[in-house]
């Protein structure tokens, strides 16, 4: 039996987001020694990452736009170069600005060369299956608190942070140059699209249904209702899980908990997430991507909530595992809703623009937990805001109109 070559894509994906984002989301792990080691301010160091964020999202747009253009291929080869050169760079930093920059600008640019080409180009390949694969590669993000994670706080106890930021910049090279060419473009019709040699289906039955994939040019996509109520629901989203993910190591540790045992917590919500992109993965294929968002999206809510109430590792363990499951599930599922609007052409631009603009919503909570904390020594009211914001984005995904081939088939229905 021939693979079928989406799912060499899919594993490809995988590995990438998982080294790439853990590479990226080492700093919640390296802050703390970083700030005591240099004497800045927990804000200070936090904002290399609030400027990432919003760099990330735009990165991603243009890569995202590039990858349409020219294949996923360069452009990831390309961002996995800056990743690991702002990683390296931001380990020789002397100065919080130099280090706000290279963190920030170049680990943002490279960072955002992953997600809007692997997605684009991994809903190209799948018809059938296409929330699962997508949940698949996006689960690095879940594996990568899980491995990375403890890596990069097992070389901070042997190694200075300088050091240690250096060889996961080695990692970063060592594993995303070679993977990188095994990204492929999927071919002009996927082959987990084709019916079977023995369908019966009859040709202009085929025909219908290439003809059903959504023509749009990608400005009159941007200006579209369901593009609006797309980035805003996952800005609300991503504003909802970024504070309680970037400083869950830190909420732990001022509630006496080991150094430890709070990456663990961290790790835990990755191990969370893993779950949540699996099986909220074949809840979309099965349920539909949009009914499962709004549920994920208020389990988050709840998630975030329930840190505020938590004081012991125990409590920790099990909100983290809630709440890594219903962020990490809730994630992936965009590109399905993203690739059902507005198809596979444009589909790099359009996920790019989404995730621009979540971005934004990314950068918010790294800075406003770190304001909250110096300013109150607590970070009480951040879990309390995050669960409001959550709140909110299962409110905005309500309004997502109708998928292009249900109003079809509503109309057909009519008829």
């Amino acid at each position: 039996m021939k693979l079928h070559y989406g799912w060499v894509l899919v594993a490809t994906g995988l590995v990438m987001t998982c080294v790439a984002m853990g590479a990226m989301f080492s700093l919640p792990v390296l802050k703390p020694v970083i700030a005591a080691a240099m004497g800045w301010s927990d804000a200070g160091v936090s904002s290399a990452m609030t400027i990432g964020f919003p760099i990330m999202g735009l990165a991603g747009f243009g890569w995202g736009a590039l990858s349409d253009k020219f294949g996923p291929k360069p452009v990831v080869l390309a961002g996995s170069l800056l990743l690991s050169a702002g990683l390296a760079l931001a380990s020789r930093a002397t100065s919080l600005m130099e280090f706000q920059l290279a963190y920030g600008v170049l680990v943002g640019i490279g960072g955002g060369s992953f997600f809007p080409p692997l997605m684009a180009a991994v809903t190209g390949w799948f018809e059938k299956h296409r929330s699962i694969a997508v949940s698949l590669v996006s689960a690095g993000v879940g594996i990568a608190p899980m491995t990375m994670a403890p890596f990069v706080a097992w070389l901070i106890e042997r190694h200075d942070w300088r050091t240690t930021q250096l060889i996961v910049s080695a990692i970063v090279l060592a594993v995303l140059v070679p993977a990188s060419f095994l990204v492929r473009r999927a071919p002009a019709v996927s082959p987990d699209a084709l019916p079977p040699a023995t369908s019966r289906v009859h040709p202009s039955e085929a025909a219908v249904a290439a003809a059903h994939e959504p023509i749009m040019t990608a400005g009159e996509a941007l200006r579209s209702p369901q593009f609006i109520v797309l980035a805003l629901t996952f800005f609300a989203c991503c504003a909802t899980h970024s504070g309680p993910i970037f400083h869950t190591v830190s909420y732990a540790e001022l509630c006496g908990l080991s150094v430890m045992t709070a990456v663990g917590i961290y790790s835990i919500e990755g191990f969370g997430g893993l779950f949540g992109r699996v099986l909220l993965g074949l809840a979309g294929d099965k349920f539909g991507a949009k009914r499962v968002l709004v549920t994920g999206l208020l389990v988050q809510a709840v998630g975030a909530g329930a840190y505020f109430f938590v004081r012991n590792a125990e409590g920790f363990y099990s909100v983290a595992v809630v709440f890594g499951f219903a962020y990490g599930g809730v994630m992936p599922l965009y590109a399905v809703i993203a690739r059902e609007y507005f198809g596979i052409r444009i589909m790099g631009t359009v996920f790019g623009a989404a995730a621009m603009v979540s971005s934004l919503g990314m950068s918010l909570g790294p800075a406003a937990g770190g304001w909250i904390f110096d300013t109150f020594g607590s970070y009480g009211w951040l879990y309390v805001a995050s669960s409001a914001m959550g709140f909110g984005a299962a409110a905005i995904a309500l309004a997502f109109p109708p998928f292009p081939s249900q109003r079809r088939a509503a109309a057909l229905t009519a008829a």
